[in-house]
């Protein structure tokens, strides 16, 4: 009994590892896939060479698609059948109108546009593994090329801080102020229907100025980023808020000056600004709904997924 056991486990483990010619085509695929982003991740973080033609990249691109095709192939059979599962649940996303085929495609090809033109396209990679509820609705959301949105971010500009004299280097910043300004005291909390979340696009919310925390986060977010501000979305349990990128802790100490005697006086008065420092150092500054000045007090701390959109 032993023995034909043994021999039936090892002619089922035979027949799932017969390799077939497709096998090494789908493998080759997802090679040239991963091979891509790691790619630009290592010319980013490798010093250059200088080699005639760019020979130490050619070299780098190749030796990481080796590396890949030897890991990939030693996980083969692991491999075929997640890929078919994906597939599977891809077809029915892209049959009932969830997140399918098209979807993945828009995805993968806005990671590569933006990590080609990140320092730190590897944050590009970690903001999408991270948690993140409603991701792709949320930066579908995100219009900040929707000429409402875009025209919307002047006029809050021309309103606000429009004479603020000797911060040149800080122009965009006190810009993205002027938006906070003009978002979060017209903004009217609205929460979503009882039977799931509601996300609006931020061309929508301009229409009322009303909507929950989600709803405000991408209209901010939309907003900044329009008139070249770099912001990001924070997850804490129970809501969402939007952060804008200050730069370094040198430049932390200028903003909380304008803030405190140039743009917030009376907002900020005996009062300190919130921010948090990534793992490159780089200081991230409140725009929640329910801050007053820009650094206002958190709702909450905790940080649970974060997404960047740069």
């Amino acid at each position: 009994m032993i023995k034909i056991k043994q021999i039936s486990f090892q002619g089922f483990k035979q027949r799932f590892q017969v390799k077939k010619p497709w096998d090494d085509v789908i493998i080759f695929v997802l090679n040239i896939l991963i091979a891509i982003p790691v790619f630009i991740i290592a010319h980013q973080n490798l010093i250059e060479l200088n080699w005639p033609l760019n020979l130490d990249r050619i070299l780098l691109f190749l030796a990481i698609i080796v590396i890949i095709q030897l890991i990939l192939r030693l996980l083969r059979t692991i491999i075929i059948i997640c890929i078919i599962l994906y597939v599977l649940v891809l077809f029915y996303g892209t049959v009932f109108g969830n997140y399918g085929f098209e979807s993945v495609f828009e995805d993968y090809n806005s990671m590569m546009y933006t990590m080609s033109d990140n320092p730190n396209p590897q944050d590009i990679i970690i903001a999408k593994l991270l948690p993140f509820p409603n991701k792709s609705k949320i930066v579908s959301a995100i219009e900040y090329k929707n000429p409402k949105v875009r025209n919307f971010a002047i006029m809050a500009t021309s309103k606000h801080f429009k004479n603020v004299k000797g911060y040149s280097d800080y122009r965009t910043i006190i810009q993205c102020f002027a938006v906070f300004k003009e978002i979060n005291r017209r903004w009217n909390y609205v929460s979503d229907p009882k039977d799931g979340d509601y996300i609006a696009t931020a061309s929508e919310s301009l229409e009322y100025f009303s909507g929950d925390c989600d709803d405000h986060s991408i209209l901010m977010a939309a907003a900044v980023r329009a008139i070249g501000g770099t912001p990001r979305l924070i997850h804490t349990k129970g809501h969402i808020y939007p952060e804008i990128l200050i730069g370094t802790l040198n430049d932390l100490e200028t903003v909380n000056y304008l803030i405190k005697n140039i743009l917030f006086v009376k907002e900020s008065h005996k009062k300190q600004l919130h921010y948090h420092i990534d793992e490159r150092g780089q200081v991230w500054l409140n725009l929640d709904y329910t801050a007053k000045y820009p650094g206002g007090p958190f709702l909450s701390e905790e940080i649970l997924g974060a997404l960047t959109l740069n």
